[in-house]
């Protein structure tokens, strides 16, 4: 009986065996089945996204690649997830959105983070020694090498041109090493970088007019465009490159050749290897011309892309031959974008027609525009829009005009953030494409009889914070309009002055809060300008006679501020919102032909009307941190240094002093102040004060605009990552920063822009600076009546005036030299 009882048991225990095999079985098949499916739908998402991305959908695209991901990771395919976020990477960038596809790239190739933005404390070699370590250790598949070409294309896109070529040569050393791999890609992409690369050098020439900077990058220029060249000549004669990749080695070189030709325009000194650059264009036009099937071998919109840029060289080109082909290549590319029902590729080759037709441009440009907004394709809307209203202003239209400029405003408002850093040449693209648009929209408003002051302000103020973020390459900026900001016990006068070229129009905002404006021919005024600039930023100017600056001021004060007087007070605080022609002039030099206005009023700076909340300093917040350099140090060498700084030994007392009329301060001297030091005790404690006394430069390039401290340069980008965290909240907020011993750029009429850009980065609420380099006994001097200014609760504004005054009774310091150079900017409370 037991032993049945054992068979029995043994039976059901095989039984529940069998069926847990079975169960078992079945499990792994549905499993596998389901893993199957799982794979399937993946797939059939990602060729989806591809149609919808050829489709010109790329928001629809991006949604099918994500979806892909989902799939993808639920099954630990990490073939599938890179590659599908690779294809997220083409959908992001047609949107514009490259900071995005960056990170996304690099998430699809598990690189670090970092490398979407380079951290400002390493040089570029390092930067892109670190880049090429880490893409060697890559495994070069061919979805990881689409991915690593991509990432190159969208760092470019990004500016970080560098980074850019460091990715794009070691991913070409990468494929060189693998056989029958074609390499032409990655080598057109690399001549698109060292295009940039030229681009941004050549735009930096232009815009930059420090005669110390170009004459160090005049012949940066020519020789980063013989690289580009010589790229894209490997490319025409590489034997296994496709007639496509030739074609568009041929169009990006054409291109750069006409662009390079224009510059050499006035550039004879540069000698004799760069004189037959111009023999060389009708050679590659007659070359492009004789193999139009090579536009064939290109897809649809790539194809579309290269006939309007071939249109876009041959334009520039005088001959009425190429002109002709130049509209037949734009037809065609219409022609192919209706077949491919792409609203936007139709809006370019209609908007490119318009260019090439100045008796038709009109209706091509209506046409581009309907098509652009049927579409909502702002960043194609705005230029249609400004092209409009160039014509109707060209016509005597005046009023079509005003609201095509307008509409173009709004448009770049929209996207403003996209529109700068979507152009690889952003600086060049913002006084070319941009500052026109906002400045002849202002032009046509005051030229009206009865001008919308109110709107021109608007204008004004929105245009000088678009070019600061231009400037900084920043997002938009957390600012408050003075017009907004209500309940002060101390309301200022705002005076507006704006450069239209032809006319300077004057807009005076009484406390009251009524607008009157003035407009004088610019004749009358940019002489003595141009003079007081070349004057100011003289190294002699402490031996210039003041009755020869004091002549020029008072023409400036008939010219721009007498007509308005009525409507100032007869004292108290004047903020100026400067256009860039006068930013390096000191408004406190400002004659009546009695006396120097600053005898009366306290003045203060804004960029655009727009502040942070105006607060004034309390007595518990007089608390500082104090940098000083005095000693001949290694950074006086920095390539960014102002030429010929030497050592400030009387910074070590202004450092004392400071220290002596504020509370618990703490002092970072001479070898103690090092990058590294100053980094790590400004972010211990709350400093609402904090002064520094070494040399700096305030420029129009960014990377040029910063201080010394003993071991280098701290530019601006990093001194913004050093604030940061301390800005986060409003008690952390830095309510005066101290440069006492910067000065502009000389010969740049735009470098007082660092001075902005140096405020808002360090979000303080108000920021004392220098215009030029001051002696530093009298600085001493003044800085030690400034803080007693502020201990005894005057405003700011009203302390600086008075520690400049203290300095004007002195016969010793009474010359403007000593005295004139310091502004505040911001808040004046």
């Amino acid at each position: 009986m037991i032993k049945w009882k054992y068979c029995i048991k043994y039976a059901l225990l095989g039984i529940i065996a069998f069926s847990i095999i079975l169960s078992q079985s079945s499990l792994s098949l549905a499993q596998s089945t389901s893993k199957e499916i799982h794979l399937q739908q993946a797939e059939v998402l990602i060729q989806r996204g591809k149609k919808q991305l050829h489709q010109d959908k790329p928001t629809e695209a991006l949604k099918s690649w994500r979806e892909a991901v989902k799939l993808y990771r639920q099954q630990n395919n990490f073939e599938g997830i890179t590659k599908s976020l690779v294809y997220q990477n083409f959908a992001l960038n047609k949107l514009g959105l490259y900071s995005q596809a960056c990170t996304t790239l690099l998430e699809a190739l598990k690189l670090d983070a970092w490398i979407c933005n380079p951290t400002i404390l390493e040089s570029s070699e390092s930067i892109n020694k670190q880049i090429k370590t880490l893409i060697h250790q890559i495994n070069p598949t061919p979805v990881n090498l689409i991915g690593l070409q991509s990432l190159g294309e969208v760092l470019r896109l990004t500016e970080k041109l560098s980074e850019s070529e460091a990715v794009l040569e070691e991913l070409l050393l990468l494929v060189q090493q693998i056989p029958s791999n074609n390499d032409s890609d990655i080598i057109l992409s690399l001549g698109n970088t060292k295009q940039s690369i030229y681009k941004r050098a050549r735009s930096e020439y232009k815009w930059i007019e420090e005669p110390v900077f170009r004459d160090t990058i005049i012949n940066l220029i020519p020789q980063k465009a013989q690289e580009s060249f010589k790229t894209y000549q490997l490319l025409e004669s590489k034997e296994n490159s496709s007639l496509g990749i030739k074609l568009q080695a041929q169009l990006n070189h054409l291109s750069l050749l006409l662009d390079f030709d224009e510059w050499l325009k006035d550039k004879s000194k540069l000698g004799d290897p760069y004189t037959k650059v111009d023999q060389d264009i009708q050679p590659l036009v007659k070359l492009i011309l004789q193999n139009p099937s090579a536009f064939s071998q290109l897809s649809d919109e790539q194809s579309i892309q290269a006939r309007l840029k071939l249109a876009n060289s041959l334009s520039k080109i005088p001959d009425k031959l190429l002109h002709s082909i130049a509209i037949q290549y734009t037809l065609s590319a219409l022609e192919i974008a209706k077949n491919i029902s792409s609203k936007r590729l139709q809006s370019k080759s209609l908007g490119t027609l318009g260019k090439l037709n100045p008796e038709e441009s009109q209706t091509y440009f209506k046409k581009a525009l309907g098509l652009a907004q049927s579409i909502n394709d702002v960043d194609v809307l705005y230029e249609w829009q400004q092209q409009l209203g160039d014509l109707y202003q060209k016509k005597g239209k005046t009023e079509a005009a005003i609201q095509a400029y307008g509409a173009a405003i709004d448009s770049i408002t929209q996207i403003r953030s996209n529109l700068l850093s979507s152009n690889l040449d952003s600086q060049f693209f913002f006084y070319e494409k941009v500052e026109p648009v906002y400045r002849n929209y202002m032009r046509l408003l005051a030229a009206s009889p009865s001008p919308n002051l109110e709107l021109i302000r608007q204008t004004y103020e929105q245009l000088q914070v678009v070019e600061l973020e231009d400037y900084l390459k920043c997002g938009k900026l957390d600012l408050v309009a003075l017009n907004k900001i209500q309940n002060l016990n101390d309301t200022p006068a705002i005076i507006h002055i704006i450069d239209l070229n032809d006319s300077i129009e004057v807009i005076v905002q009484s406390p009251s809060g009524s607008p009157h404006h003035h407009s004088v021919d610019s004749k009358l005024v940019k002489p003595h300008v141009n003079t007081l600039l070349e004057i100011l930023q003289d190294e002699k100017l402490l031996y210039t006679k003041q009755n020869i600056i004091t002549s020029h001021y008072q023409v400036l004060y008939k010219e721009l501020i007498e007509p308005l007087k009525k409507y100032l007070p007869d004292s108290g605080t004047l903020i100026f919102i400067l256009d860039k022609t006068f930013q390096s002039l000191p408004m406190n030099l400002l004659h009546d032909g009695k006396d120097y206005l600053v005898k009366r009023y306290s003045f203060s700076e804004t960029l655009g009307s727009r502040v942070r909340i105006p607060k004034p300093l309390r007595q518990d917040q007089m608390k500082a941190f104090i940098a000083a350099l005095s000693i001949p140090s290694p950074s006086l060498t920095d390539s960014n240094a102002p030429p010929g700084a030497e050592a400030l030994p009387q910074a070590k007392q202004e450092a004392e002093d400071v220290r002596k009329l504020t509370n618990s301060s703490l002092i970072l001297l001479d070898k103690e102040f090092t990058s590294s030091h100053f980094r790590q005790r400004i972010s211990e404690e709350n400093f609402p004060i904090v002064h520094i006394s070494t040399h700096g430069q305030f420029s129009s390039k960014l990377i040029r605009t910063g201080f010394l401290a003993y071991d280098r340069q701290i530019n601006i980008r990093e001194f913004d990552s050093l604030l940061r965290n301390k800005t986060q909240t409003s008690s952390d907020i830095i309510e005066l920063l101290v440069l006492s011993a910067c000065q502009t750029a000389k010969g740049n009429k735009r470098s007082a822009l660092g001075i902005a850009g140096v405020a808002v980065q360090a979000g303080a609420r108000s920021t004392v600076a220098t215009l030029w380099l001051v002696e530093a006994n009298s600085t001493v001097e003044l800085m030690e009546e400034f803080y007693k200014g502020l201990r005894k609760g005057l405003t700011k504004a009203e302390a600086l005036r008075q520690a400049q005054l203290a300095l004007m009774k002195n016969p010793k310091y009474a010359h403007p030299y000593y005295w004139a150079p310091f502004l505040i900017v911001g808040s004046w409370l």
